[in-house]
């Protein structure tokens, strides 16, 4: 069965600047400007404002929408405060080096934009991997056999996070 309308809002915070141009998403804050496509999907987008507080919202509408289409709704909400999160806040994954026995000595390259893994599981391979764009790592002067990957774009920074010894590095 398909429904008629389904609707959800969502506030946009007063530091934050939203665009809306045929289903592209374009969100500039304090850290930055960041975009996200949503072409894909068969939902309307308009920015509209309270008539009680006066504040920017974000309304996103799915017309004769069956389940998946009203699912998508609060999916593409949670990208765009993923968004404003990451222009706002930004977003950091840390992560430790643990071994048993062979030590793992890693070393920081291009700025903060790679790494070099030496001596993972004893093999005398270096792994090279590359940072994608907008994320840098820095090695945590606190803790011990740690890194942290900064960044504004949380799919990149988990993209960067969780492939970081399997990738293929040459």
């Amino acid at each position: 069965m398909k429904t008629i309308l389904s609707s959800e809002t969502m506030d946009i915070p007063d530091e934050v600047k939203i665009k809306i141009k045929a289903k592209v998403i374009e969100i500039e804050g304090p850290r930055g400007k960041l975009v996200c496509d949503f072409k894909h999907l068969s939902l309307d987008f308009d920015l509209i404002k309270d008539a009680e507080t006066g504040k920017k919202k974000l309304k996103i509408d799915a017309w004769f929408g069956s389940r998946k289409a009203t699912a998508a709704i609060r999916t593409a909400l949670s990208h765009v405060d993923n968004l404003i999160t990451g222009v706002t806040k930004g977003y950091r994954y840390k992560m430790r080096f643990v071994y048993a026995h062979f030590p793992i000595n890693a070393s920081i390259t291009n700025g903060n934009k790679g790494i070099e893994i030496h001596n993972f599981l004893g093999e005398k391979k270096v792994r090279k991997v590359d940072m994608l764009e907008g994320v840098s790592i820095v090695r945590s002067e606190k803790v011990k056999d740690e890194i942290v990957l900064d960044g504004n774009d949380i799919e990149l920074v988990s993209l960067d996070h969780v492939p970081l010894l399997t990738r293929n590095a040459t």
